[in-house]
């Protein structure tokens, strides 16, 4: 299959399936995402360059104490959700950043779940299972995407061609890669879960820059009433609200 095949048939997925809009961090959403056309720039958290230049709005990290750090999350997230002619990818959506952002609140600390033993492997109905909370799970998954892509490429993942980054995500969504605590596979959802959800929660929680996650998928967010065109049997484009804006 063509790679301009394989794009439009993830993107077309993404833009007609309702699964993930307007969603918060959460549990697992969407299966089998895994994206491309990423390329390299050592000034920009993308680091990506060639074609495919995106510079990811400039923000402060929360959660993440390095930028290399960042911008393997930042490529990683990038390789789920491209940019393509249908809209914006995960780095221009701000996804990165609303990832950090929620890994440095309760969602990253399982302040609020229940985190004590026994830890048996649960199935996969069971839901969270590990002992490590999400930020410990994220931090060790972004460490052994960096140590996987210098020991099958001797270069670090941000420095990757596309399908070199598809090749390491792959791994860890087959649960290829070992990891302490938990699984590479759960990272993985963890990973495209919170990719999903940045790119379509409400932009007040840091990502869908512009609303425009919304605005590919003619979301119209959180308007005050539908009561002027409730009673009309045509399709209705509007202008996408935020609460933020409410």
């Amino acid at each position: 299959m063509s790679e301009g095949k394989k794009n439009i048939t993830r993107r077309d997925f993404l833009k007609t399936t309702g699964v993930a809009t307007g969603a918060l961090i959460g549990g697992g959403l969407i299966g089998g995402l895994v994206g491309f056309n990423m390329d390299k720039n050592d000034q920009d958290v993308s680091n990506a360059g060639k074609e495919n230049h995106v510079m990811a709005t400039p923000r402060g990290m929360q959660f993440f104490q390095n930028t290399r750090d960042f911008q393997v999350l930042s490529n990683a997230t990038e390789r789920i959700f491209p940019k393509d002619d249908l809209g914006p990818g995960a780095i221009e959506l701000g996804v990165p950043y609303f990832i950090d952002n929620q890994l440095a609140g309760q969602y990253g600390s399982n302040s609020r779940e229940y985190m004590h033993g026994p830890f048996a492997v649960g199935a996969a109905t069971q839901g969270y299972q590990s002992r490590l909370t999400r930020g410990a799970i994220f931090r060790q998954g972004i460490t052994l995407l960096e140590t996987e892509a210098n020991k099958r490429f001797d270069n670090g993942f941000s420095s990757l061609e596309g399908e070199q980054m598809d090749e390491i995500l792959t791994a860890f969504q087959n649960d290829e890669i070992p990891m302490a605590g938990t699984t590479s596979a759960f990272f993985f959802r963890l990973l495209r879960s919170a990719t999903l959800e940045g790119a379509y929660a409400d932009p007040m929680y840091g990502g869908n820059n512009n609303m425009e996650g919304w605005r590919m998928k003619q979301f119209p967010g959180h308007q005050m009433a539908y009561i002027q065109l409730i009673e009309s049997d045509k399709f209705q484009k509007i202008e996408p609200m935020s609460l933020g804006e409410m």
